[in-house]
């Protein structure tokens, strides 16, 4: 039976990469121990859901006034807003030379907004967008990022960008191919797509909390790849390593498209569910180290994050030349 979550029932599932029917159920738990059954595709490997979410339920569930994220001013707020700078500042360290410098720039799923207002601080003209709406007063009002409230799908197909950015949006999708090509009628011919997700190849959880219930698609690099070839786009640049919790890839527009599926990918995939097992899992080196990594960064935003938030607002009513600066430490240093 339909339900308002889900679409259709696993027999009409069609794999969104290759087309094909064929699935080996690869999960019945989501990371909470509740119910969730997750396949892996036998033809190209891409990791999905069984039952896909509907489309009504997505929009709800990212587009709601209520959503949590929303509450910036909260020490777990604060957290997210320092940990989505950050990020953005190593990404343009990553990828900007590789840019057309002053290009125009969008990324989709902005949150906070965090990314467009790093790339325009670089000299970009950088823009971004999110269905929720109730992420854009801090994103406009406080760090005075050119942001709007919109989903991907309402934007018009004209070729007026020369990057987009997918930060760690791909897996919440229904059809990641039908957004790489949403994208790729965005951007000029040669224009750039980097995408960030989660790496199954790493993994980045053991097997009994890897799949997250919002997460709907999982990608090993080959499926990621695949995908974008699809769509015409060739990989440019690919940064860090498999072992990475996070894939990040730079796209190059070709309009050169290839349906060709790796031989590999399928056993690759399986491959790396197998190291989710408990032991393989906590065995590896790299595990220890990011969970250190992690217990260590976890600290420094609890005691820090909420200076930084304050800090960070100061310096981008100051870039705007506010009239007055709120409420805060002094300003030490330049966050970017």
């Amino acid at each position: 039976m339909q339900t308002d979550e889900t679409s259709g029932n696993a027999d009409e599932h069609v794999c969104d990469l290759c087309s094909h029917h064929s699935f080996e159920t690869v999960g019945s738990l989501d990371r909470r121990g509740r119910p969730l059954e997750t396949v892996i595709c036998t033809n190209c490997g891409l990791v999905s859901h069984a039952t896909l979410p509907s489309e009504e339920y997505l929009r709800t569930r990212f587009s709601g006034e209520a959503n949590q994220l929303s509450a910036w001013n909260t020490p777990a707020g604060c957290r997210r807003i320092m940990r989505a700078w950050q990020n953005a500042i190593r990404i343009r360290g990553q990828i900007s030379l590789l840019l057309p410098q002053g290009g125009r720039l969008l990324d989709v799923g902005t949150g906070y907004g965090c990314a467009p207002k790093v790339f325009q601080k670089a000299g970009f003209q950088a823009e971004g967008i999110d269905p929720c709406s109730s992420l854009m007063s801090f994103s406009r009002d406080l760090l005075k990022a050119s942001v709007t409230d919109r989903w991907l799908s309402e934007m018009p197909a004209q070729r007026t960008y020369d990057v987009v950015l997918l930060i760690h949006v791909l897996q919440y999708l229904r059809s990641p191919s039908q957004t790489f090509q949403q994208i790729s009628s965005l951007l000029h011919p040669g224009g750039m797509l980097y995408i960030e997700c989660p790496n199954l190849q790493a993994p980045f959880a053991r097997r009994t909390r890897l799949f997250h219930r919002e997460h709907i698609h999982s990608f090993v690099p080959s499926t990621l790849i695949m995908l974008a070839q699809q769509s015409g786009f060739t990989l440019r640049r690919r940064f860090g390593d498999d072992q990475d919790n996070s894939l990040q890839m730079l796209f190059q527009y070709s309009t050169i498209k290839s349906t060709h599926v790796y031989s590999e990918s399928y056993p690759a995939a399986m491959e790396a569910l197998g190291k989710a097992g408990l032991l393989p899992y906590h065995l590896r080196w790299r595990y220890l180290f990011n969970r250190f990594r992690k217990l260590q960064r976890f600290t420094t935003e609890r005691i820090a994050s909420g200076r930084f938030v304050r800090q960070l607002i100061e310096e981008c009513h100051s870039d705007d030349n506010c009239c007055s600066p709120l409420p805060g430490p002094s300003r030490t240093r330049p966050l970017v």
